[in-house]
């Protein structure tokens, strides 16, 4: 008889493959053996990539601070279906940090251009006047820095591998390779050029009706899993806990969303063991295994 906790681990996975499945990208994460991609096993990436909690959760933090740059969000208000496939965006998003993370060089170099081949086309009008582009280098910073802060954010809140010394700061030096290939440009490389940044950006940040009807649609988005509104509260939840308190000023959650954050958090703490378990046959132990070393290698620091 199954016990408990491998019953558990069986629901997760089910939650986990019914909203994010596999097989569908088309990206090759076996072939050609040897090929370290992008980053390698002995990288600090493939360590925070591969903790699906707080990745998923991360991903989450930095949406909630992408709605806060006007320009950056024109883009997604102008020229996607956000409000009716949240989800697939969320899906094609995670396959292209799956990819450039895990995938072979010239996979990984393929989905970036693609990337920008789509960025060329999104352009367009602010209500003010503004004009706005997708492949704007400084937008492209913004968006990666974002980014890359919610990931490292979630994997030092609940992964069970504590980060050393030095390892944000190579972190973010090794991750920038991807926002620069995409043309971002003057890219933080450490964490005291991220905290630089986010504070030469203040007064470009602003909440207003377009941030606030984003974040409603995040905040309704329902996962094709059982449970969809508590699984969703949990990992928005979570994200929110990984806020930084000067985006905690701006968006200003209610004193009860705060605390939910924070229940939300200690519960997603406690649960993401079962998560590892869950899913340890994923695209990080492929790409172990297509250069040749023990996917055991990503639960140590090398």
């Amino acid at each position: 008889m199954p016990s408990p906790q491998s019953l558990a681990a069986q629901r997760v996975r089910h939650w986990v493959l019914s909203a994010f499945p596999r097989g569908q990208s088309g990206i090759d994460y076996d072939h050609p053996a040897g090929d370290p991609g992008l980053f390698g096993p002995d990288s600090v990436t493939w360590r925070v990539h591969s903790d699906f909690p707080g990745m998923l959760a991360g991903g989450l933090c930095a949406l909630m601070l992408q709605t806060l740059h006007p320009l950056a969000l024109a883009g997604v208000w102008d020229h996607s279906n956000f409000r009716t496939d949240l989800v697939g965006r969320l899906r094609r998003t995670t396959n292209f940090v799956a990819g450039t993370t895990y995938a072979s060089r010239p996979e990984a170099r393929k989905l970036i251009d693609r990337v920008a081949r789509i960025h060329e086309q999104v352009r367009g009008t602010m209500p003010d006047g503004r004009a706005y582009r997708a492949d704007d280098p400084a937008l492209l910073t913004w968006v990666h820095v974002t980014e890359s802060f919610g990931f490292l954010e979630g994997f030092r809140r609940y992964s069970p591998l504590s980060l050393p010394v030095g390892a944000a700061d190579a972190y973010y030096d090794e991750v920038r390779r991807v926002a620069e290939a995409l043309g971002a440009r003057d890219v933080p490389g450490s964490e005291a050029e991220v905290a630089a940044f986010f504070a030469r950006v203040q007064g470009e940040l602003r909440l207003d009706e377009r941030s606030r009807e984003v974040l409603r649609v995040l905040a309704r988005i329902r996962l094709p899993v059982p449970a969809a509104g508590l699984s969703r509260d949990l990992f928005l939840g979570a994200g929110t806990a990984l806020l930084p308190e000067w985006a905690i000023r701006r968006l200003a959650p209610t004193r009860f969303e705060r605390a939910r954050a924070t229940v939300a958090s200690r519960t997603l703490r406690t649960i993401s063991p079962i998560f590892r378990a869950a899913l340890n046959d994923g695209v990080a132990p492929r790409a172990c295994r297509r250069v040749g070393v023990d996917p055991s290698v990503l639960d140590r620091w090398p």
